[in-house]
């Protein structure tokens, strides 16, 4: 069976997979589908063989020694019923995990240059195998007012910059109603990765970026915190709560020793999906603007 499609169907199906967030290749090297006529996905696919069972018979019968102390468990050493003779996909380290580590290395930068080296070698969130660039911050390396996004989407990851597509503009413009500039407030996010097809990032990916984030507000040292967001108020603030609920509504958070104010506000990805919900916007910039 042959299909033929002319050039306005292939534009449509191009701008349907950017609709879904497929607007990245994640895999190494390219692979030609078109090249596989009518044979189905998977097709010639099959695990590869079990001979560890007559190696064991074989292999005479030995007390184990006892592992050290250095030693950390490998694939072999799962839950019993996993199969270690299937391949399985590379994981990143557990969110627990991840988070001690990455919490011992912020603890040990003391600018704001070597945490951003520091995520650059960090590998204990996995949006970084899928994402193209690190998105640490924009706006100045100290200021009195913090703005803390969700993640970063297809214009950041490819600037390496938060908040640099139309959302971007429009906090920009956002800023500068109320006698703000670029260079007056620090902008960053809950994570530093893209997330695949500009998802949610999820509570484990957010556990493991938590340490980086809480030392950038420290060597930042704000005085005010301001959460773009739902996902961002939940993460900063600490509440369960629908953003709609959270926004506008003063609040303390700890970060170090200091406890710092906080409110949350409408993204702005959101205020152009919904232009009505700007009047809200405003009156959280005229609560930040006071507190200024």
């Amino acid at each position: 069976m042959t299909n033929s499609y002319d050039k306005d169907e292939m534009l449509a199906l191009l701008d349907w997979f950017q609709a879904m967030g497929v607007d990245a290749a994640v895999g190494e090297t390219a692979h030609d589908w078109l090249a596989r006529g009518d044979e189905a996905p998977g097709a010639g696919f099959s695990w590869p063989e079990r001979d560890a069972p007559e190696r064991e018979k074989a292999a005479p019968t030995a007390r184990p020694a006892a592992p050290s102390q250095s030693a950390r468990p490998g694939p072999a050493q799962s839950a019993p019923g996993l199969d270690p003779s299937r391949p399985r996909a590379a994981t990143p380290l557990g969110a627990s995990e991840a988070e001690t580590g990455a919490r011992r290395i912020a603890r040990a930068v003391t600018s704001l240059e070597g945490l951003e080296a520091a995520l650059q070698a960090f590998d204990g969130c996995g949006l970084k195998s899928t994402a193209t660039k690190l998105c640490f911050y924009r706006g100045a390396p100290q200021a009195d007012i913090m703005f803390i996004g969700e993640a970063p989407g297809r214009d950041e990851d490819l600037a390496g910059k938060p908040f640099v597509g139309r959302a971007g503009q429009l906090l920009d413009k956002m800023l500068a109603a109320i006698g703000l500039s670029e260079g007056d407030v620090h902008i960053t996010n809950i994570v530093y990765w893209r997330p695949p097809g500009n998802r949610t990032p999820t509570p484990q990916e957010a556990l493991s970026c938590r340490p980086f984030l809480e030392r950038q507000i420290e060597l930042v040292a704000p005085k005010m915190l301001v959460a773009v967001g739902g996902a961002a108020a939940k993460e900063v603030i600490g509440a369960t709560e629908g953003i709609m609920r959270l926004r506008g509504k003063w609040c303390e958070v700890k970060v170090g020793e200091r406890k710092i104010p906080a409110i949350a506000t409408l993204h702005p990805a959101y205020l152009l999906r919904t232009p009505a919900a700007k009047q809200l916007a405003w009156m959280d910039l005229l609560q930040i603007k006071s507190k200024l």
